[in-house]
């Protein structure tokens, strides 16, 4: 059976389909196969978006077997309607098979086959860290922007580590509870940088000084640990902590000759514990 087929991309798949009848020439969908190849994504603040991709085949077999069923064809005579009929209930005839063929070589969403096909390169470019930074910035301030707020957005590589820092009075609000709302600003910052970089820098962010203020005040509480830990023993548990929130603890520890720090538990839940080292066991 011969194929037409064609890739279509728009906005999206109803787009795309119509698209695709109206360069087929054909009207009615049903005279249509559709494989959906990439579903529409909507970006963020107008980055990051993606357009549907669909294949689409024409089947002419199947149009003019439709054409029969609706009489178009010029009539047959009563003993080859009779013959076919009989073709029909037996699942032996010529049609019959053919619907079997159609059915069992039709391939399913999913198979390998589709997966290796549907499978899209990896055009991104690799940006350097300074075009990863402004990338980063203008996506701070569009956000700032989108949130009403009044605030300024500065970047700079540290050591091939993205500094992000978004200042003002009222970018208090995107901090959010024990810094939850900087997390996931902090997260949609990476996916942006990801998805336009094949490398993708570190990034490190501070709003309104929350992260400063958050390792001064773990620092303290560190202290105040370890001292407790020198003069009862034993081992102590903290609570579950972000990466950064930990590293803050580890390098608290280091700096105490006796003490050692080590995480335990799967993010994100991992949490710190602290114990005292004997002697012998440094040696």
């Amino acid at each position: 059976m011969d194929y037409v087929e064609i890739e279509v991309k728009a906005k999206s798949v109803d787009l795309a389909i119509e698209a695709a009848m109206h360069e087929l020439g054909v009207e009615d969908r049903e005279d249509l196969d559709v494989d959906v190849i990439t579903e529409p994504v909507k970006g963020f603040l107008g980055m990051g978006g993606q357009d549907a991709i669909v294949r689409v085949k024409k089947r002419p077999a199947r149009k003019q077997r439709n054409r029969r069923r609706r009489g178009d064809d010029s009539p047959r005579s009563p003993q080859k309607n009779n013959q076919n009929r009989q073709q029909r209930r037996s699942g032996d005839g010529k049609n019959g098979g053919r619907r079997q063929d159609q059915k069992g070589s039709k391939p399913r969403s999913g198979g390998e086959k589709t997966k290796s096909e549907n499978k899209v390169p990896d055009d991104r470019p690799n940006l350097s860290s300074e075009e990863q930074a402004d990338l980063a910035r203008e996506f701070l301030e569009g956000l700032v922007d989108a949130y009403g707020l009044e605030g300024s957005v500065s970047t700079r590589i540290d050591d091939d580590v993205i500094i992000a820092d978004v200042e003002g009075p009222q970018t208090e609000a995107m901090v959010g509870v024990r810094g939850s709302v900087r997390s996931a600003i902090h997260e949609l910052t990476r996916t942006v940088l990801q998805r336009y970089s094949k490398d993708t820098a570190r990034l490190r962010l501070d709003i309104a000084g929350y992260a400063e203020r958050r390792r001064k005040a773990l620092s303290i509480y560190a202290e105040q640990l370890i001292e407790q830990l020198q003069s009862e023993g034993g081992e102590i548990m903290l609570e579950p902590m972000s990466p950064a929130d930990r590293k803050v603890i580890h390098d608290v520890a280091s700096e105490h000759d006796g003490v050692a720090s080590y995480s335990e538990g799967e993010a994100p839940k991992r949490y710190v514990v602290l114990s005292i080292v004997n002697s012998s066991e440094e040696e």
